[in-house]
């Protein structure tokens, strides 16, 4: 039997979808002014984008101590992606949010998602890419409500 004519392992076949993905993904958000982003930086914009957070509320949130959320942060803060607010509740406390370059680059991010489904839908057709979808969310279960923690690095 001829080995090269198998077909590739379902697991093995959507990694190298997902790899290409985030090879594309990083390719524009550079030519759009974005190429410092790191692979855990999305998480990271996603979170602040729904409410403004403490370090401690972001260590907790990515599963590492409050000084890897604040190193993060700090990070973050010096390429420009987010900035600190006082905390009005907690006056030796700080909120991260999102910095006008931050909203930018997520905004970035997620018009290239939306331009990636497009063209799936124009290569492969609108009932196949909703089949895709339907399959992906029944593959995803539960963690469709959010990524597992050991995966957060995944997400921008």
């Amino acid at each position: 039997m001829n080995r090269s004519a198998q077909p590739l392992d379902l697991g093995i076949l959507m990694t190298l979808a997902y790899q290409q993905f985030v090879t594309e993904l990083h390719a524009s958000l550079a030519s759009s002014g974005f190429d410092d982003l790191g692979r855990s930086d999305g998480v990271v914009l996603r979170a602040l984008a729904q409410r403004r957070m403490s370090v401690s509320k972001l260590a907790e949130l990515l599963d590492i101590s409050k000084q890897g959320a604040a190193r993060i942060a700090t990070d973050l803060q010096r390429r420009g992606y987010l900035a600190r607010q006082p905390d009005p509740d907690d006056r030796r406390a700080c909120l991260l949010e999102l910095s006008d370059r931050g909203t930018a680059a997520l905004a970035a991010a997620r018009a290239f998602h939306h331009r990636y489904e497009r063209g799936l839908v124009t290569r492969c057709g609108t009932e196949t890419v909703a089949v895709l979808r339907s399959a992906l969310g029944e593959m995803a279960g539960s963690a469709g409500s959010g990524p597992d923690p050991r995966l957060k690095a995944l997400f921008l």
